[in-house]
């Protein structure tokens, strides 16, 4: 989804809300951030100043994303204790400390991410992460029929995120459920 122009200068100006999907798609339901942001931008056009981004593992990378005038959505897998595909809402400071129990190596760069952009004096206006309990952690590019299933509720809840912050959200196929991948 393209950007705006920054008048003059002619520069993309930063998106007011940017949805993004982490994790690693190889290992199983550590990617389900990554097939989650991705449903949500086949079955949804979003407006314009919404960016939907794949993060993967990128970690520190994704520094310039994070900036004081943004609102960002973090779609990820998260261990919440409860069944596989249940799912969590994390905002602000809840996110690091529900992080300390790593899954994975981008979790730790999330982490990093936020601290980072908090010393900086960057930290985003909002930021707001979905998250699902993974039921398989091993190497494989399919998700557990457990977070398959789920999948339309986390891709649900994101769309009602984006809502509840003012974001007009439509559906490519109204009368349609959301699929899965």
């Amino acid at each position: 989804m393209g950007s705006a122009l920054n008048g003059a200068s002619g520069m993309p100006a930063e998106p007011p809300v940017l949805v993004l999907g982490l994790g690693n798609i190889l290992f199983g339901d550590e990617g389900l951030g990554v097939h989650a942001v991705q449903q949500l931008s086949r079955v949804c056009t979003l407006p314009d100043g919404v960016r939907c981004l794949d993060g993967g593992t990128l970690g520190l990378d994704l520094l310039c994303y994070f900036t004081a005038d943004v609102r960002i959505l973090i779609l990820d897998a998260v261990r919440t204790g409860g069944a596989p595909g249940s799912l969590i809402r994390l905002e602000g400071s809840q996110i690091p400390a529900a992080l300390s129990q790593k899954m994975s190596m981008h979790q730790l760069g999330l982490q990093d991410l936020m601290a980072a952009s908090a010393l900086r004096g960057m930290l985003p206006e909002r930021v707001v992460l979905w998250g699902m309990q993974p039921a398989l952690m091993d190497w494989s590019t399919d998700l557990s029929a457990e977070v398959e299933r789920a999948m339309p509720e986390l891709v649900e809840a994101a769309i009602q995120e984006l809502a509840d912050w003012g974001v007009a959200v439509s559906r490519r196929f109204a009368d349609l459920p959301l699929p899965v991948d």
